[in-house]
């Protein structure tokens, strides 16, 4: 058995929460109190705690949990024993509480909402409650012969981690696909990154981005096999932003040198025309007849080395959008000095600008002032 408490402020949710139908088991015990629907519990409990207008959070939650192997022999009537005893051995013989049990998990649980206020309007001290809860839990688990969490969660630690041989086998093939892709393509830039996730889909390893409530991408996760695993499992490499820098570091490195070797290509065509006309040549080159065609080879050459650089870099960003977008490697510029001191100047121009508003506005009251004088 395991107990926990804490100080809340919303009572009446609470109580909402474990009278809630498909929720609720047994009622076990109403102490100090005339109701038995949650908004008169709570009307009733408010009453009390409302003579003490300095305390915030007037109520207590309590949880008792019970092990799954003491379910079967404790009936609802032994319950209501326990969570008496437990409820007194917590100072709370006159204070006002509700005890339910709920159904909803596999695990039988009592839940206690408990007013923090006593009838005799004193506060409930909450120091360490939740330590204070765990003892009581523990002593009276020794008391009726119970699982004690403690030495449960002890033999846990000596258990071996893996419990499903099948998983745990799945989850090294995952690993040692994807590592061994990563080595192969990392540093790759946006190539790279492309044939990563290509050969992840052709090994029927699935990415799937996790989003939070807000719609906010905070993790990825790896399917295999009809298995799925968190991307911490695989490796602290393939997290949602480690694994973009396995791939950011080359980007921008990459774009200059396909930029650098189109330009270094044109240059050579042209100097090897140039230097191909002066050989022998009784007539300068300044006077000698170059048909259009030849004179706007190397242009030509140059425009389709860069026509071919654009359109491999196109092809890229499209593969990777194509993958829905599932990482965008970023390359992040040498000006942060620069985008900082820009920012500086915007900030300063805006506080000036709020000064002389706030200087004009003083002297415009008072020329109103002495125009009314």
């Amino acid at each position: 058995m395991i107990g926990k408490c804490k100080a809340i402020a919303h009572g009446s949710t609470a109580l909402d929460y474990i009278f809630r139908e498909g929720k609720l088991g047994s009622r076990l015990a109403f102490h100090n109190l005339c109701s038995r629907d949650p908004k008169a519990i709570y009307e009733e409990m408010k009453m009390v705690s409302d003579y003490n207008t300095r305390c915030k959070n007037k109520f207590l939650r309590i949880e008792i949990g019970i092990a799954p192997q003491d379910e079967k022999r404790l009936p609802v009537s032994e319950l209501m024993g326990i969570t008496r005893l437990f409820a007194k051995r917590m100072g709370l013989d006159n204070h006002q509480w509700v005890a339910v049990t709920h159904k909803d998990t596999d695990n039988r649980h009592i839940h206690i909402i408990a007013n923090r206020i006593s009838l005799y309007g004193e506060v409930y001290d909450t120091t360490f409650v939740s330590n204070r809860a765990a003892k009581v839990a523990e002593e009276i688990s020794r008391e009726k012969d119970l699982t004690i969490a403690k030495e449960v969660k002890a033999e846990r630690k000596h258990q071996k981690a893996k419990a499903n041989p099948t998983r745990e086998q799945t989850k090294k093939e995952v690993q040692q696909i994807c590592y061994a892709l990563l080595d192969k393509y990392k540093g790759g830039g946006i190539s790279g990154h492309s044939m990563f996730l290509y050969e992840l889909n052709k090994n029927n390893i699935i990415i799937e981005r996790m989003k939070n409530k807000q719609g906010k991408v905070y993790g990825l996760k790896f399917s295999y096999c009809e298995k799925t695993f968190k991307a911490s499992e695989i490796g602290r490499e393939f997290g949602y932003h480690s694994l973009q820098k396995n791939f950011e570091v080359a980007n921008k490195a990459e774009t200059k040198e396909t930029i650098i070797k189109a330009h270094t290509i044109a240059d050579k065509a042209t100097k090897n025309k140039v230097q191909s006309d002066t050989g022998y040549q009784l007539v300068p080159p300044s006077h000698s007849y170059i048909p259009p065609t030849k004179a706007n080879e190397s242009l030509s050459i140059a425009q389709a080395v860069g026509n071919v650089a654009s359109t491999a870099l196109n092809a890229a960003e499209e593969m990777i959008s194509g993958a829905g977008g599932l990482i965008n490697p970023q390359t992040h510029g040498d000006d942060y000095a620069e985008m900082a001191w820009q920012r500086k100047l915007r900030n300063q121009a805006k506080k000036k600008k709020k000064r002389e508003e706030v200087y004009n506005s003083y002297l415009f009251s008072i020329f109103n002032h002495q125009k009314t004088q």
